[in-house]
């Protein structure tokens, strides 16, 4: 029986049976739960997590309890936040329309079921942030122009009196309330290693730069207002290559160091009601490590859970829990607390895995090679069972971003790759990725776009060079700016890989760079370069996929959302058009309510049908 694409747009892809979308179908019901928000009596818990079509919030009472389902959308619902007025019993939540990412602000009362959207239906709005005990919240949107993110604020009792706040250029959003919910802090974010911390005066619109600007770049994460509203943690990598921890006291604007003795970057923070611990997520080496650390002496103790993705660490209003997400690569995400007092580490759900083994499921090994001009790349390298002794082939997944990284998170499709079709998978964090220093995070930018393809080269030596590897089967596979690489690659080496797999990938840059929605293209430039500027203009035309797509001599897949703002449908179709001219295959899927990615599992389900048929065909024939 064939398989039905439902709602896409399906060129050259050949018919897809039953046999094999059931059993990817299968990896694909498994689930995982994502921690939001705890309810204000401290007892519950809002959760994420998909029991149908899309994912949706839950509310959850106990450890191990049921999931109750609070919205029923077509539309995916991944985040929301509980209201701490004294009387309201809701929360906020933010959802667009077919991947279009114009988030639009709602309010949902849990005591008569009903939604009201907050928002004009239009813009571009996130970023919400209550005001502590009240019904206002701050957010940002691009109401005004449709370009710059302002800061407006709200309340559920008057959503029709929404005002703006702070008007600005750029992208903006709030950061943290003042105690006493006189000032914001903003954080003007210009790119992956520039951005500024600002306080805003709610009352006046007046706003004050934390911190001078030097000349000398500096990129600012979370930050937290002090319980006695006298400081402000927060995230920077002002005095080094990684993003450290800091506490700045308001008075003195004496600035101190609360994390040197550990040389990766600082992630998320998040401070405990009486002020008198700070939850601190690291991402060492690719690899989440929590630590709590006693704001009185900044001693700081960790929590060791093993390889995995820690986030949303949050404490409960009374400050007994610390609740976060771990997400392990053999094992889908799952909620946890921390009973602080006993240091007692609670599972509050076990997310379903589709019926299979877990036990079966790889767990990657962190490698390192080196380029070509002997930098040092890392690499998370998932190894099938050996079943045989033919050597492995290989799936190379290129993350997106470009200030991106790939971590070791659970992916339930690897798993599938790995289990069902023996692939090895090679995850690369090429230069230009996060986590590494930010020397690293430039070696990319502007005319040097390439280098970061010569790494794809140099792993393809490595790969050559491991006997349980078989570099003649080589497949490379990647999302956004990651489809660009997978396009670059095929370009650049053609003889030496089987085949290729785009996912919104760019492939032209200056198509991309006029094309992408108004409020993304400035920060796009800072990251490829200026397409305004002729000589850039002629260089990014020059390194372009489209201009040099007749190098690509192997089979291709393309797959694309036809409403993603920030890779442009259009960017698909020239590429479609310009490899088939030159006489190449190339399998395409367009999602008509899709964008940047697919989120829907029916279309999930039948884009993995298609991607793992492609490989089935064009890497292990």
């Amino acid at each position: 029986m064939v398989l039905i694409p439902g709602n896409m747009h399906v060129e050259n892809v050949p018919d897809l049976y039953y046999e094999t979308a059931d059993r990817v179908r299968q990896y694909l019901q498994v689930r995982s739960a994502w921690f939001c928000d705890w309810h204000p009596d401290g007892q519950r818990m809002l959760i994420a997590t998909r029991f149908a079509d899309t994912m949706q919030l839950h509310l959850l009472e106990r450890p191990g309890g049921a999931r109750k389902q609070l919205t029923f959308l077509r539309e995916p619902v991944s985040s929301g936040a509980f209201c701490s007025a004294p009387g309201e019993n809701g929360f906020l939540y933010s959802m667009d329309q077919g991947g279009g990412e114009n988030y639009q602000l709602f309010y949902f009362d849990k005591d008569n079921g009903q939604r009201k959207c907050l928002t004009d239906g239009l813009s571009k709005n996130g970023s919400p942030l209550w005001a502590r005990g009240t019904t206002a919240f701050a957010y940002s949107s691009t109401a005004r122009n449709g370009r710059d993110h302002d800061i407006h604020l709200s309340d559920i009792k008057r959503p029709e009196a929404s005002r703006l706040i702070c008007q600005v250029q750029g992208l903006w959003a709030p950061l943290s309330w003042s105690p006493d919910s006189s000032q914001l802090l903003l954080l003007d974010y210009i790119s992956a290693t520039e951005s500024y911390l600002y306080i805003l005066d709610v009352e006046s619109g007046d706003t004050k730069l934390l911190f001078a600007k030097t000349g000398q770049a500096v990129a600012y994460g979370d930050a937290y207002w002090s319980r006695d509203g006298k400081g402000i943690y927060f995230i920077a990598d002002r005095d080094g290559e990684f993003q450290q921890l800091y506490y700045v006291d308001l008075d003195t604007h004496k600035v101190e160091a609360l994390s040197q003795h550990i040389p990766w970057n600082i992630t998320e923070i998040e401070l405990s009601p009486d002020g008198n611990l700070l939850a601190v997520v690291a991402n060492e080496d690719g690899v989440s490590k929590l630590y709590l650390m006693d704001t009185q002496n900044n001693q700081m103790e960790p929590l060791e859970m093993g390889m995995g993705l820690i986030s949303s660490p949050r404490f409960s209003p009374d400050g007994q829990l610390l609740a976060f997400t771990f997400n392990r690569p053999h094992s889908p995400a799952d909620i946890y607390t921390l009973t602080l007092e006993s240091g007692e580490v609670i599972r509050w759900t076990e997310s379903e895995v589709g019926g299979l083994n877990t036990r079966h499921f790889a767990i990657p090994e962190l490698i390192r090679y080196r380029s070509f001009d002997d930098l040092e790349i890392p690499a998370f390298y998932y190894r099938p069972k050996l079943n045989s002794d033919r050597p492995l082939p290989v799936l190379i997944h290129i993350h997106g971003g470009p200030e991106s990284q790939f971590q070791p998170g659970f992916s339930s499709m690897f798993q599938y790759w790995i289990n069902e079709l023996d692939l090895a998978v090679i995850a690369p964090n090429v230069r230009g990725s996060t986590g590494y220093g930010k020397t690293y995070i430039k070696l990319d930018n502007g005319y040097l776009r390439e280098d970061s393809v010569k790494d794809i080269g140099a792993l393809l030596d490595w790969i050559e060079q491991q006997p349980e590897l078989d570099q003649k089967r080589v497949c490379v596979y990647g999302g956004s700016y990651g489809g660009y690489m997978v396009l670059a690659s095929l370009i650049h080496y053609s003889h030496r890989l089987r085949a290729g797999i785009d996912i919104v990938g760019i492939s032209n840059f200056v198509t991309f760079l006029k094309n992408t929605k108004a409020y993304r293209r400035d920060l796009r430039r800072v990251e490829y370069g200026d397409e305004r500027d002729p000589e850039m203009c002629a260089f990014l035309e020059k390194i372009s996929p489209t201009t040099n797509a007749h190098q690509i001599k192997v089979p291709l897949m393309v797959a694309q959302g036809l409403n993603d703002p920030r890779v442009p449908a259009s960017e698909a179709e020239q590429i479609v058009k310009t490899v088939r001219e030159n006489g190449k295959e190339v399998w395409y899927i367009l999602a008509k309510d899709e964008g940047h990615g697919f989120q829907k599992q029916v279309n999930l389900e039948y884009y993995y049908t298609a991607v793992s048929e492609f490989l089935e065909t064009h890497l292990l024939d």
